[in-house]
């Protein structure tokens, strides 16, 4: 049994995490991490890691990017892994990661489900196929309530199509004041926000007469828990080091 210190535990992917647990006999959630403590379901919340009394073998973070340092102090003060799970995280803050990854397990990933990770390797193989002679784009969707563009899955499926490059290419962001041809080294961002959306994307390589699209679509927040619980068995036993999902799916 792997028991869960969960960070951010009463937010939206929070509550999935906890549901998703809940549902698993190989790890339960033994306390959460929140501003807001109510303790609905069935475990004590603190209202921040340094006032946690309670023993875990891994931590998982959902919270928020202002918490990281004090989520990052506590696995190195405790001893014991982390699965980073936030997004919208500055280059800093990323770095600190890095850091941190020298003295306990960290896994870090923008995106915690199976598909986008297959995603990923499908995109640096078109790219290396197609990428000098088709433009390419990525286009994200998501509910209105994100905070965050673009997503942290669509930087990281950028840098999947950048690795199958031989260029090093542009990123657009913003082209409604730029009136000139597109430029064929540049990888476009387009980011929509509305509804209830949980997670989409695609990566479209536009070519003379013809187009591929690669999409990923997230049908509920549950793909992200169970990538998460999942992370948190495999970084119980891992040594030192920065994780990823790539070695969770290699050892899988």
């Amino acid at each position: 049994m792997t028991n869960i210190l969960l960070c951010g535990c009463n937010g939206k992917m929070g509550r999935a995490v906890t549901a998703c647990a809940a549902t698993r006999d190989d790890c339960q959630i033994v306390a959460g991490i929140d501003l807001n403590t109510a303790a609905t379901a069935g475990y004590p919340v603190f209202a921040d890691p340094a006032s946690c009394t309670v023993d875990a073998d891994v931590i998982v973070d959902f919270s928020h990017p202002s918490c990281l340092s004090d989520v990052l102090s506590l696995a190195v003060a405790r001893g014991i892994p982390a699965v980073i799970c936030t997004t919208g995280l500055s280059d800093d803050q990323i770095a600190q990661i890095h850091e941190t990854a020298r003295t306990v397990p960290m896994f870090f990933s923008a995106n915690m489900s199976l598909g986008v990770s297959l995603l990923a390797e499908l995109c640096k193989k078109a790219a290396t196929v197609l990428g000098n002679s088709f433009d390419v784009e990525i286009i994200e969707r998501h509910h209105n309530q994100k905070l965050d563009a673009p997503s942290g899955t669509a930087l990281m499926l950028a840098e999947a199509v950048r690795d199958g490059l031989t260029y090093e290419p542009n990123y657009v962001f913003d082209r409604h004041a730029v009136r000139q041809k597109r430029d064929p080294h540049e990888i476009g961002f387009s980011a929509v926000r509305g509804g209830t959306i949980v997670g989409e994307h695609e990566v479209l390589f536009a070519g003379h007469e013809e187009c591929l699209s690669l999409i990923h679509r997230a049908q509920s927040k549950e793909v992200f828990a169970a990538g998460a619980l999942n992370a948190a068995l495999f970084m119980k036993a891992q040594p030192t080091g920065l994780y990823s999902m790539k070695e969770l799916v290699a050892q899988a």
